[in-house]
């Protein structure tokens, strides 16, 4: 009796090396490159902030639960996912945010902006700008953060800048602006923490470098354009950098893996747009901080920019590309 040879090649869905890392491990360290900007929210907004961080949270992970229980799949919350996107909507979020306000846009974050297009990884829109862009259109005045919070010592620089003009901030302190000294989000206004968690993430891989680098600069380039043509009009730069929710949507918002493009060049494009818009908005907006808004724009933009690719090694020349080698050639040759 002959035995049949066992196979020589075993073939298997990719992918085939796996570097080690796992969904809930990146979400894990995402959570602790927030962890110093959600103890500074509490450190100066008190318990308030931490009732809107942790209903905002509970709430998510009960929506994701729910959703994977309505669509018959596994229970996927440990994978702390919808627990990271709780925390995001609550940081956009000011600490006088009524409870059933944290509850709704938590929900939506998850419902509307990430289960209803399939779920993890699925979402063209960073799922909890989704959560937040409904709580600000349908309550305004709830989400005001200078009007609900009238009480505070703390001045919303933004809110001051577009209702009172550059007089009314000239007197702001950056570095009162840079440790956190303003109102706003509740963890989106703690510049120092942000960094500290943005660097972290840099240098664990965990985000790519372009799309915050290209953000700033696209911001620091827009506001210092609009300087130029009226210093008595326009602020400074630094102040839009440092002012509301720049560094917190440049390395937590816009680098969301789902909504935001692949490769170095398409990163950069996307990137200098959010940090254009934002400024634009700023300018001729009626809503004092555009980061939210402009980076959902630039969500828009991603299946467009996700078509500037390189070229397949071995690949066939567009006739483009044919054109202009000839042309090379021929002025070397010429």
């Amino acid at each position: 009796m002959i035995r049949p040879l066992p196979p020589i090649l075993t073939v298997s869905m990719a992918p085939h090396v796996h570097c080690g890392r796992t969904i809930k491990g990146h979400m894990r360290e995402t959570l602790i490159a927030l962890l110093p900007a959600t103890i500074m929210a509490a450190v100066f907004f008190g318990l308030d902030a931490v009732r809107v961080m942790a209903m905002a949270c509970a709430v998510a992970v009960a929506t994701e639960a729910l959703c994977n229980t309505l669509s018959r799949r596994d229970l996927a919350v440990d994978d702390l996912s919808a627990l990271l996107t709780g925390l995001l909507f609550a940081f956009l979020l000011p600490a006088s945010a009524p409870w059933w306000l944290a509850a709704v846009g938590a929900a939506a974050s998850i419902g509307l902006g990430k289960f209803i297009f399939g779920g993890l990884g699925a979402s063209p829109l960073c799922p909890p700008l989704v959560g937040w862009a409904l709580c600000r259109i349908s309550w305004p005045e709830i989400m005001d953060t200078n009007a609900s919070m009238l009480a505070s010592t703390l001045a919303a620089p933004l809110h001051e800048l577009k209702h009172f003009g550059l007089d009314a901030v000239t007197a702001i302190d950056p570095v009162s602006l840079f440790t956190g000294h303003q109102l706003g989000g509740l963890g989106a206004v703690h510049v120092a923490a942000l960094l500290a968690g943005g660097a972290f993430l840099l240098v664990r891989h965990h985000i790519p470098w372009e799309i915050p680098a290209a953000f700033i600069a696209g911001l620091l380039a827009t506001a210092w354009v609009y300087r130029l043509m009226d210093p008595t009009a326009y602020a400074p730069p630094l102040f839009h950098l440092l002012a509301g929710g720049a560094v917190f949507g440049a390395f937590f918002l816009a680098t969301d893996p789902a909504s935001s493009p692949v490769g170095r060049i398409p990163r950069l494009l996307f990137g200098l747009v959010a940090g254009i818009m934002v400024i634009i908005i700023r300018v001729y907006g009626i809503y004092p901080d555009g980061v939210p808004f402009a980076i959902l724009l630039a969500n828009l933009f991603t299946p467009l920019l996700d078509r500037i690719r390189p070229r397949p090694f071995g690949g066939p020349y567009t006739l483009t590309q044919e054109r202009e080698e000839d042309s090379v050639c021929k002025k070397s040759c010429g």
